[in-house]
């Protein structure tokens, strides 16, 4: 059983700054995808940043230069830096991992609890 557990949310000031974490735990192929989504109220869930485990990126354009997302393969740990943040950051956050057994195999898709991120004033 695979299993996420979030931290690092909470109140922050525009332009200021936070780091989540989301650590995983459980057997994990070694194909995979860590990533973040973020889910506002009334909003659809959009992916945010996803690294694979070879280390490339993505970013939606949102967030692009503000957002950094890293991962720590020894300890199945996935990082979300986010600076310069803005009153629509403000979200739920969630940590996702995609992981499969080798190419062209089916994808397993895991999610973590979720953690508020809340940006205002």
């Amino acid at each position: 059983q695979v299993q996420l557990v979030e931290s690092g949310g909470g109140l922050v000031q525009p332009g200021g700054s936070l780091r989540l974490s989301c650590a995983a735990s459980g057997s994990i192929f070694s194909i995979n995808t860590l990533g973040w989504y973020r889910q506002a109220p009334g909003k659809q869930r959009e992916l945010v940043a996803s690294i694979t485990s070879g280390g490339s990126t993505t970013y939606v354009d949102s967030v692009k230069g503000r957002f950094t997302i890293s991962r720590a393969n020894a300890k199945n740990t996935v990082y979300l830096h986010m600076n310069n943040l803005k009153p629509e950051d403000t979200a739920v956050y969630y940590c996702n991992l995609e992981d499969r057994p080798g190419t062209g195999w089916g994808a397993r898709d895991y999610w973590g609890q979720g953690t508020q991120v809340t940006v205002s004033s």
